[in-house]
């Protein structure tokens, strides 16, 4: 059997046997005049044996069997019900209900209203129980506010509780500062501190896990972290640590996580951290993986990476976006607001006739799927140019910067495009020279022609001799 029952039980027993053990005479009163009497300070008893030691105290009331039976020299308490206050001896307090600050003695300003509320209280103050066992096992604990049946039930020393709904914080032992609002709300946990859960069964996921502390958990079912962690939404897990979670089932894994949406990050394990999923099923595909962006995507379980959605496969806009070995993004702009010692590109571009393109295939914690890949090799690069190579931040070469080989391949496009235009240019004047020299000996060879058939013409007729012999 529970102990606190058990306990509860041995207090029950107590009370009966302290009914056989007050001598009862025929007409005896604890008080003079008789019940219903006008007593002396303020006083009001009804029911056998109620205020029976009374000497001095004034302005207290008690009704029902053995209510106030201790008190002596204490005022401004209200006892109504049997044995409700039997071991005061401190002031100010006001318990409805059989057995309901039962064994209080110097606890002083508590309010006790069900059947056994606060009924193991001793010396704890400022207490509020309203309902039927609610702060039960309550001794030394002081604010604390228990509004439902078994409410802050195991509390001992716990201070500055607040539980309202059946059975919240209900394990709570020593734990102190905490607010539960719902029907069994962080009724799991029994040393937290300043957790905050409200919520039909909200609370902690870190049962037996010792100071769990600085959780918030809002929503049916939303389970908090074991610290300074934030979940909000029905049916939500807020993971280990330093997590924020929001929606509907979603989950945060491990440590510093940050999900919102609905099933957001679902499959999350013991081992991701610094995750950030955001929108409806976002991250659903990450397990362990770390250091992981899933926006508006269901991600993979590959560390260091960033997905996301509704990128893919769009329009194109008028702006490419990079991104540097710090995370930062941005635009790379190309206004002369920006820029100083502008000067022509002029042979540092030959750096690409050096350069050794390759195919190749990503590693497969990068690129699953394996695909073909063309480009260059950064070490290479760095070889020919260190001002293409792209690093890390340990200053180890990362990529290239394929947007300054696309400015110095303009740059021998232009200038090979000047020389075919000079040689254009001379081509062309060597054809208007070539025109003009064959025109000319064009000229000369009909200038020629004519002197040629000059001469045949003014050449003398052949002359026949004829011969005698």
């Amino acid at each position: 059997m529970n102990p606190l029952i058990q306990l509860r039980n041995l207090s029950i027993v107590a009370l009966s046997l302290a009914c056989f053990a007050v001598p009862i005479a025929p007409k005896a009163f604890g008080v003079v005049p008789a019940p219903d009497g006008g007593y002396p300070g303020g006083n009001t008893a009804e029911g056998q044996n109620a205020l029976l030691s009374l000497t001095t105290g004034g302005y207290n009331t008690a009704v029902g069997f053995l209510s106030l039976g201790s008190d002596t020299a204490s005022g401004l308490n209200t006892a109504v019900g049997a044995g409700a206050l039997f071991a005061n001896t401190a002031e100010s307090n006001t318990a409805t209900g059989a057995g309901a600050l039962l064994l209080n003695s110097a606890g002083s300003q508590n309010t006790a209203n069900g059947a056994f509320a606060l009924l193991n209280n001793m010396t704890g103050g400022s207490n509020t129980g309203s309902g039927f066992d609610a702060l039960f096992s309550n001794t030394q604990g002081a604010g604390n506010t228990a509004s439902g049946a078994a409410a802050l039930f195991s509390n001992s020393t716990g201070s500055g509780n607040t539980a309202v709904g059946a059975g919240a914080l209900f394990a709570n032992t020593t734990g102190a500062g905490n607010t539960a609002v719902g029907v069994n709300a962080y009724n799991l946990e029994d040393d937290g501190e300043n957790n905050t859960s409200v919520g039909v069964n909200a609370g902690s996921s870190c049962t037996g896990t010792p100071g769990v502390a600085n959780n918030t958990s809002v929503g049916a079912n939303a389970y908090g972290g074991c610290d300074r962690t934030t979940t909000i939404g029905a049916n939500a897990s807020g993971g280990l640590m330093l997590n924020t979670v929001v929606g509907f089932q979603a989950n945060g894994g491990d440590t510093q996580n940050t999900v919102m949406g609905a099933f957001a990050a679902s499959n999350l394990a013991v081992g991701a951290f610094n995750v950030i999923c955001i929108g409806a099923f976002a991250g659903s595909n990450l397990g362990s993986a770390s250091n992981v962006i899933s926006i508006g995507a269901d991600g993979q379980n590959v560390d260091n990476s960033c997905y996301i959605g509704n990128i893919w496969n769009q329009p194109g806009g008028s702006q490419a976006v990079y991104v540097n070995s710090d995370g930062k993004l941005g635009a790379q702009v190309s206004s002369s607001r920006f820029k100083e010692q502008i000067k022509p590109m002029e042979k540092a571009s030959q750096a690409l006739f050096f350069l050794k393109p390759v195919k190749f295939r990503y590693k497969k914690e990068i690129d699953p799927a394996g695909t073909s890949q063309l480009g260059l090799v950064a070490e290479d690069v760095e070889r020919v140019s260190p001002d293409l190579v792209v690093r890390d931040k340990e200053g180890k070469p990362y990529s290239v910067r394929y947007d300054l080989v696309n400015a110095m391949l303009l740059n021998e496009f232009l200038k090979d495009h000047k020389t075919l235009q000079e040689q254009g240019a001379m081509i062309a004047e060597l054809k208007n020279e070539i025109a003009v020299l064959t025109a000319t000996v064009k000229t000369q060879a009909s200038q020629i022609q004519k002197v040629s058939a000059r001469l045949e013409v003014s050449r003398p007729a052949p002359q026949t001799v004829k011969n005698t012999d």
